[in-house]
């Protein structure tokens, strides 16, 4: 049984007939040792809209079907855009470029699987999904080994660091603006580190006051 079959056994029996995916990369992202692992909170858009999209149809559609180097922020079409160009997808893969990884071999999920169009709008106890699906990202963790988890916000990035003991700041990156936001990198009892960085569906990371690239490419062991 490959790597990712053995990962697709840890999601939820009870999440898989709700909208929402697990999966953000294809079959070569999850077959082998990974620099990163990229962790947004959970997949956007309205339910409604996506009802045909599962968690267990989008799974299996992701073994089966997908092509093995595919990647949701490179290759799929949000909002009817042309793929790869809607909102935080370009930045996603800027992080991607300036690290020297292809879209097609970096491992990404959600913290939590199940979709909902904001944070705010998600039906039941989105901390208590968390930890249902925490089994699948650690799991994640110990098959692949990245040497660093990124975190896409402040969510996600609370809850991963909690769980993998995340409590040394390493370095910071602060935005060269008004603003100021903050992104951080943890050290972690288990050596790997977690990146929690601003979140790229509000910060521009094309843009080199708010990139916070540099702070992944430093732990990885050099600058981009």
């Amino acid at each position: 049984m490959s790597i990712i079959e053995q990962l697709s056994k840890q999601i939820p029996e009870h999440l898989q007939h709700l909208s929402g995916k697990v999966f953000y990369s294809g079959r070569n992202a999850f077959e082998q040792k990974a620099g990163i692992y990229v962790l947004g909170l959970n997949p956007g858009g309205d339910p409604s809209l996506h009802t045909e999209e599962t968690v267990g149809a989008h799974t299996d559609w992701v073994l089966t079907k997908f092509d093995p180097d595919w990647s949701a922020y490179r290759d799929e079409s949000w909002k009817g855009n042309a793929p790869g160009k809607s909102g935080m997808q370009p930045r996603v893969l800027h992080l991607f470029s300036r690290l020297g990884f292809s879209a097609g071999e970096v491992p990404a999920s959600n913290l939590v699987f199940v979709r909902s169009s904001r944070e705010s709008t998600f039906e039941g106890d989105l901390a208590e999904v968390a930890e249902d699906c925490w089994p699948f990202h650690l799991a994640v963790i110990e098959k692949l080994k990245p040497t660093v988890v990124v975190c896409l916000g402040g969510a996600a990035g609370k809850f991963v660091g909690e769980k993998l003991g995340a409590t040394k700041v390493i370095e910071a990156f602060v935005e060269q603006n008004k603003r100021r936001w903050t992104s951080r990198l943890f050290d972690t009892k288990r050596g790997t580190k977690v990146a929690v960085l601003t979140h790229p569906s509000r910060v521009n990371w094309r843009a080199a006051a708010t990139d916070p690239t540099n702070l992944v490419a430093n732990a990885l062991g050099g600058a981009a």
